[in-house]
């Protein structure tokens, strides 16, 4: 007995055309669906029938993606081969799509998948139709891996040693389809698809890590990190040898972390390579910041959306000297911030120099130069050089210590603008940080025109996100943060009747509910009443008192205006303010 009776049952088939159907599968090797469908048999009817035999449930998958965090858990080769496919991940519970639910290897070949995973699973019955569009998910980039990774396996079996580096030695890079590769060495294929995936899938970072058995490697997106492949462990070294090469990195070099940079070309575009690796127990880590020259610089209005603070920015970039800083943790768009504040620098009449570590974004009309560190050339020495180049704007990538810091200041002194961003976690606090690093109070309220703090926030995608009520908690923390805001500018602040958090119901609706970032602000310009205050107590608390009696609102606050909005999840805003309550 098979689906084929409740087919028959049903009156779509004949006793005769089931018997006929069967005969046929069994002299051709053709596939039962195969058959029914040349037909005329709809698929709908027979997956209906197959699920009511097997008693599996049906899905139909309307030709959605299935997202690369589902796929790992089935190579494609399998896939392929055993006619089934992961679908979703719900409550813990892998989501298996089959077509042929009667096929005992695909059952056994899921049973070994699942234990491996260390997850249940659950099976639905697809149609061969939606099994041929999902199998098109598996991102032909993830393919390359696995076939690397199996043609590295079978030259380890015939011998090949894993640290051979004569292969590395001359890489002569070639187009194919507008995409550098490493030429076809299986080591080399590996990476040229690694770097792919990463700047396909828009990572900011890439992460090569060694453990014991396996390495890993995981991409940061929208400021998170996500593992997404594990490679054999033997060829870690191989790995980890081209990518210094790419950098003419030392090769023989594995006890000293080391720098380096490289580009290639991806259909047609540039995109930069910041490399440094680390000595770890297991072997040098190696991690790749992506700086896409594609992405290019971001106008002020892409960067900020409030417009009191582009009126501030704008205000502040049409001074003819002064300082202008911005604080932020690592990895907060500080630098993309500045470059969208340069692009309102009229070029032709400036002469606009930089110093960055590393150089992101090529500017055209900015004179760019590359800190070096290691052969003496710092930012202080940069700017002690650049004082001598006649600038009227200068960029510098980062204030780190006294010293730059103080020949920042001395060049606003004397005529200059000046950009730079510094480390604190408040626009505040820049002014403590700069007296910390030996700047005397009386040359900071004279040449600090602006001050901005900034972070990054996960977007809302429209459309998904849980409702949340505006009450309870959420009213709570709003009013708590509001209540020394004074009454006229509070009044500004239209308070909404709900907000979204993000959709936590499976890890595919996490997933969905967030795409790219948004920064947040907070700012302010230097008046007489800060100069005063900066002279007789530069503390950040008396400061923000009296910036707060003039409205100035915190990150966290805005980052509450942009959920109000419904632009950010509600989680953004517990995570600038730090807060650990859930709704």
């Amino acid at each position: 007995m098979s689906f084929i009776n409740i087919l028959v049952k049903k009156n779509l088939l004949t006793p005769e055309d089931g018997d006929s159907v069967l005969r046929l599968a069994k002299q051709t090797g053709r596939q039962i669906d195969e058959i029914l469908a040349d037909s005329g048999l709809k698929e709908e009817d027979v997956m209906t029938a197959k699920a009511e035999y097997f008693g599996l449930p049906v899905r139909k998958m309307d030709g959605k993606s299935i997202s690369f965090n589902i796929l790992k858990y089935v190579p494609e080769e399998s896939a392929m081969h055993y006619g089934l496919i992961p679908i979703g991940l719900a409550d813990g519970v892998l989501e298996v799509g089959i077509i042929d639910p009667d096929n005992i290897e695909a059952r056994d070949a899921l049973n070994f998948i699942a234990a491996k995973a260390g997850l249940p699973f659950k099976i639905f019955v697809i149609s061969p139709n939606d099994f041929s569009q999902a199998i098109k998910s598996y991102r032909g980039v993830v393919g390359d891996v696995s076939k690397a990774v199996e043609e590295f396996q079978s030259s380890e079996k015939n011998n090949s040693k894993a640290d051979d580096l004569n292969f590395v030695i001359d890489i002569s890079p070639k187009e194919s389809d507008g995409t550098r590769v490493l030429e076809d060495a299986p080591l080399k294929k590996m990476v040229t698809s690694i770097l792919l995936q990463a700047v396909e899938g828009e990572a900011s970072d890439i992460h090569i890590e060694p453990g014991r058995t396996m390495t890993m490697v995981r991409y940061r997106q929208d400021g998170e990190l996500h593992s997404s492949l594990w490679i054999p462990r033997s060829s870690h070294n191989g790995i980890a040898s081209i990518i210094k090469n790419l950098c003419n990195m030392k090769l023989d070099e594995k006890r000293r972390p080391q720098d380096g940079r490289f580009s290639a070309n991806f259909a047609g575009r540039t995109v930069d390579f910041r490399v440094s690796t680390f000595p770890s127990y297991f072997g040098e880590k190696v991690v790749l910041r992506i700086l896409d020259q594609a992405r290019g610089v971001k106008k002020l209005e892409e960067m900020v959306t409030e417009k009191e603070v582009i009126d501030l920015i704008r205000w502040a970039v049409s001074r003819p000297y002064g300082l202008i800083l911005i604080s932020g943790p690592t990895g907060s768009g500080k630098t993309t911030t500045l470059y969208s504040m340069l692009n309102e620098i009229d070029k032709e009449k400036n002469n606009v120099v930089s110093l960055e570590d590393p150089i992101e974004y090529n500017m055209d009309g900015v004179s760019q130069s590359q800190v070096m560190p290691d052969i003496g050339y710092t930012f202080a020495n940069g700017l002690r050089t650049i004082l001598r180049q006649d600038p009227n704007v200068i960029m510098v990538g980062e204030i780190r210590d006294g010293e730059t810091a103080q020949l920042a200041v001395q060049a606003a002194l004397t005529g200059h603008l000046v950009f730079a961003t510094i480390h604190t976690n408040t626009s505040v606090g820049v002014i403590p940080r700069l007296v910390d690093m030996g700047v005397d109070p009386y040359l900071i309220a004279p040449t600090l025109v602006l001050s901005m703090g900034q972070r990054l926030v996960k977007k809302l995608v429209p459309g998904t996100g849980l409702e949340v009520p505006f009450g309870g908690i959420v009213e709570a923390e709003v009013n708590r943060s509001f209540s020394d805001l004074p009454e006229e500018f509070r009044k500004n602040i239209k308070m909404p009747t709900k907000v979204y958090k993000v959709d936590d119901t499976t890890p595919e609706t996490i997933m969905q509910s967030t795409s790219g970032r948004a920064a947040v602000f907070e700012a302010f310009k230097m008046t007489r009443e800060v100069e005063t205050l900066i002279l007789k107590n530069p503390s950040e608390a008396t400061i923000f008192d009296s910036l707060r009696k003039k409205g100035m609102l915190t990150m966290a606050e805005r980052a509450m205006i942009k959920a109000f909005n419904g632009e950010i999840p509600w989680e953004e805003v517990d995570r600038i303010r730090g807060a650990n309550d859930d709704i």
